[in-house]
């Protein structure tokens, strides 16, 4: 990286009118002539734009089978970095007239990718699911378009008041940012290192998708490698009267996906995951089924959602409670940040102006009120306060992210759900759209941060970042949105999936709305239970961090009780596999484990989801 002009960042000092000498300011001069590279080198260009809106758009269309088959999307920056310095490599291989891309082109690809990749999905798996398979009907493409739309760029013009003072004054890490800075600094210094991280990164993005084409494209011979337990163990476990084999996927499923995210989640949630479904498969579901609670094996997992979603929600909305510092920090910064956007910043020429806020923000406002009401018949006063929660929510999501590198998104949803389950009882459609509102702004909001955060580092500027970051969405919004009505074209696919997101969402609209009489007993005391673990692991993670080391995760335990074995036994094998790995060469696992597993997750993730729009698109063409 070429140094920055002194001469040049003196002069945006001198324009800004800075002459303070408080710590912030002076913070803020250091870095002008330290880190910022001001306009010595290119950054916001078309090259960049396109080629993270086309990573992007493809993360975007993985991450929405990721979410459909395992209720998680994972982080798409750094993946889109080292394919973006890959992929120009080699083109440029094939053209040699071409310049090579500089780190803060790269940099900006990377919050172009990001902002299409993840900021966009956070509504459609999960909200919009739920609304499917309650109704058995898709809304309207346009609604979703826009929705989706709406709702990202609400979260990237709610986090420009936040970045000064999180990422400016308090330094807070946003490690995930700092990750992806790391990152693209091996790679452009030809650490050694980091080329054979991206060599290890797109080979097992070629394993995976060769393994999602062999298991779900006509070629599909990996899938009859699907193998029950019994196949597996000499004996066949059963327990009052019922095998855990006639439970339906109770086996192993040869995935290369759900090895990789068990790499990624750790041992600790995928044991977790384990032990929580040997308990539903082995003892609790063959003890209902027998009993007459449940009426069959394949009603198995929608009798034990509740119980897991019980575990979950109530372990998020304890451990948001528990963070009330982090809460009083984020909304005690609000005054300070005001006084962080005051004119005389030497920041003011390359920060993105408080005029954009108010611009962005207004006919945004607008739009997701007229919609939420044309769209949904949610009232214009219910319509203003789900997006007035968006700020407050997206402010505490963002320094969450900030401290700890966990966006709680799913805790934000939910607390939407319960205010509205007071202010629009029984109108499961108010509940669902208003929580998806917040839900997708503060994944957007906190997702810009750490992209920014990446910036700040690399010397960046933050206004053209925020360009990216913007037309990333319109990247995203286009490719997601499609994607969504072939992979799933009614409730029946949907429902193929088995979509623990999806589901989750629903059983909470369904309870929050049509009363807890509506849920079977059996069921209530599971709901019970479940939120007396939720809060239980809470209290122990707080509080107890050695004991946290040998307690289960709430998140494993919960999610196990709803998707099927076979998902828990693949996480567990690959968080196995990297615990191994990290045991006999701590080096090579810190190195190539995490972009194994990420190009295994790309790699099929995004064949699964190509070969099932293709399936669509056939039988819609018949």
């Amino acid at each position: 990286m070429s140094q920055p002009d002194s001469a040049a960042t003196d002069e945006i000092c001198k324009r800004s009118g800075e002459h303070a000498s408080d710590p912030a300011d002076l913070a803020q001069r250091q870095w002008l002539n330290e880190i910022y590279c001001g306009d010595s080198m290119p950054q916001l260009t078309v090259r960049a734009v396109l080629m993270g809106g086309v990573l992007g758009a493809a993360m975007s269309v993985s991450n929405l089978y990721t979410t459909l088959k395992l209720g998680w999307s994972f982080g798409v920056a750094i993946t889109a970095c080292v394919l973006s310095f890959v992929i120009w490599n080699l083109i440029r291989a094939l053209l040699p007239r071409l310049s090579r891309m500089t780190i803060l082109e790269n940099n900006c690809m990377q919050s172009t990718a990001s902002a299409a990749g993840y900021s966009t999905g956070a509504t459609i798996g999960t909200a919009f699911g739920a609304l499917l398979l309650i109704t058995g009907e898709h809304i309207s493409w346009k609604i979703i378009a826009v929705w989706t739309l709406a709702t990202a760029l609400l979260g990237v013009f709610l986090a420009i008041p936040m970045k000064r003072q999180m990422i400016n004054s308090e330094q807070l890490p946003f490690p995930s940012g700092i990750a992806a800075a790391e990152t693209l600094k091996s790679l452009y210094g030809q650490c050694r290192d980091a080329v054979y991280q991206a060599y290890a990164l797109i080979a097992a993005l070629v394993l995976g998708a060769a393994v999602g084409v062999m298991s779900k494209g006509s070629f599909s011979w990996l899938a009859r490698l699907y193998l029950k337990l019994p196949e597996l163990v000499p004996f066949n476990l059963r327990i009052s009267g019922i095998a855990g084999s006639q439970l339906p996927g109770f086996g192993f499923e040869p995935s290369v996906l759900l090895v990789g995210a068990g790499m990624i989640v750790g041992l600790r949630v995928s044991a977790s995951m384990l032990l929580g479904a040997c308990l539903l498969y082995l003892v609790v579901g063959p003890w209902m089924i027998n009993s007459g609670e449940i009426k069959g094996p394949g009603e198995l997992i929608r009798w034990s959602l509740w119980t897991g979603t019980s575990i979950m929600v109530t372990a998020g909305l304890a451990a948001f409670a528990l963070q009330w510092r982090t809460i009083a920090r984020a909304l005690a910064a609000i005054r300070r940040t005001g006084k962080s956007n005051q004119a005389g910043s030497p920041l003011d020429n390359i920060e993105v102006p408080a005029g954009w806020f108010l611009a962005g923000m207004i006919p945004l406002t607008i739009a997701a009120v007229a919609l939420q009401y044309v769209a949904f018949s949610i009232s214009i006063p219910l319509g203003i306060l789900a997006v007035l929660m968006s700020f407050f929510l997206a402010l505490v999501a963002c320094r969450s992210t900030g401290e700890t590198d966990t966006t709680p998104v799913g805790a934000m949803g939910k607390i939407t759900q319960l205010i509205y389950a007071g202010l629009a009882p029984a109108n499961i459609t108010t509940n669902l759209m208003s929580a998806s509102i917040t839900a997708n702004t503060a994944s957007s909001a906190a997702d810009l941060l750490t992209d920014l955060k990446s910036g700040y580092l690399l010397g960046a500027n933050p206004r053209k970042q925020f360009l990216a970051q913007f037309a990333g969405v319109f990247f995203g919004t286009l490719a997601i949105v499609p994607a969504w009505f072939l992979m799933v074209p009614d409730k029946a696919a949907l429902e193929a999936f088995n979509p623990p997101a999806a589901n989750m969402w629903r059983a909470v609209a369904e309870a929050l709305s049509m009363g807890i009489e509506y849920v079977p007993v059996s069921a209530r005391w599971g709901i019970l239970a479940g939120g007396l673990i939720g809060i239980a692991c809470a209290l122990i993670d707080r509080y107890a961090p050695v004991a946290k080391r040998f307690t289960p995760s709430a998140m494993g335990l919960g999610l196990s009780w709803v998707v099927p074995f076979a998902n828990c036994l693949s996480f567990f094998i690959g968080a196995v596999i990297a615990w191994l790995w990290s045991k006999l060469s701590t080096r090579t696992a810190s190195l190539y484990a995490i972009p194994a597993a990420s190009g295994a997750i790309a790699g099929e993730s995004l064949a699964c989801a190509v070969i099932a729009m293709l399936k669509a698109f056939t039988n819609l063409s018949r």
